[in-house]
């Protein structure tokens, strides 16, 4: 890991109802007792329905609340079922997940993406920018040439890097539980840091990792280099795994 401040963010994905709010007493109490506390940066992204209680349950506590993706309308109007960015920081929310593999299968194209991008950021919103290969992308050994395509794309006449926060999912890893060998993480994560920094001008480039991340692979994952956290989706609905995954990057 590179940067001071570890990254744990909880992608609650379609999951929680108000009911789920007791949960998170445990990691708000392990958070404000935890003597690494300055180090750890936990961020929780539920579903709309769930935003604002959040927001509400983490008021006395440090930890953040983000969405799960936002629309790339920067105005209020017609698009059902839609909410925009300005919609999302009038809750209090400080981040948002964009570019999830899961959206550009529903249509997210990297152009969309960049719209989003720049509505989050025009609103003060933090960007958890998701990029991430196939398997017979990966298979083909196209996964540089994809990743480079997304993040140039995805945050092209982007001028507000420091709000941007990269997490590199391969699409072959979420919901699997198989995870990259460490080998091949650490040259692509590589990879990803010297493009954003040559290609992209990003001073100080915040990497994060994301697919099956569980208390069992944490202890593999620690170890690779040019991590600065984790995007964590199912296991971040149990507390006690999400504080376990926590404590075992620092163990």
């Amino acid at each position: 890991m590179t940067n001071k401040l570890k990254y744990f963010i909880a992608n609650w994905k379609m999951y929680g109802h108000l009911k789920s709010l007791k949960s998170l007493n445990k990691v708000i109490k392990f958070q404000k007792k935890n003597i690494k506390a300055k180090k750890i940066k936990i961020v929780y992204c539920p579903p709309f329905t769930l935003l604002h209680p959040f927001v509400q349950k983490f008021k006395n506590s440090n930890i953040k609340t983000g969405a799960q993706n936002c629309s790339f309308e920067s105005k209020y109007g017609p698009p059902t079922g839609s909410i925009n960015a300005k919609m999302i920081k009038s809750l209090k929310c400080e981040y948002v997940i964009i570019g999830h593999s899961e959206k550009r299968a529903k249509g997210d194209s990297d152009q969309i993406v960049n719209k989003k991008i720049q509505s989050a950021l025009n609103n003060k919103l933090k960007v958890i920018f998701c990029i991430g290969e196939s398997l017979s992308q990966k298979k083909k050994r196209k996964t540089k040439k994809i990743l480079f395509n997304q993040l140039n794309r995805g945050l092209k006449k982007i001028k507000n890097k420091n709000n941007i926060i990269v997490a590199y999912e391969p699409i072959w890893s979420i919901g699997s539980g198989i995870i990259p060998k460490s080998s091949d993480l650490e040259k692509t994560l590589k990879h990803i840091e010297t493009f954003l920094i040559n290609r992209m001008r990003f001073k100080n480039p915040i990497i994060l990792y994301g697919g099956s991340v569980n208390p069992k692979n944490i202890m593999l994952l620690k170890k690779v280099s040019y991590l600065d956290g984790f995007l964590i989706g199912g296991a971040s609905q149990n507390s006690n795994k999400f504080i376990d995954i926590i404590k075992k990057t620092f163990n």
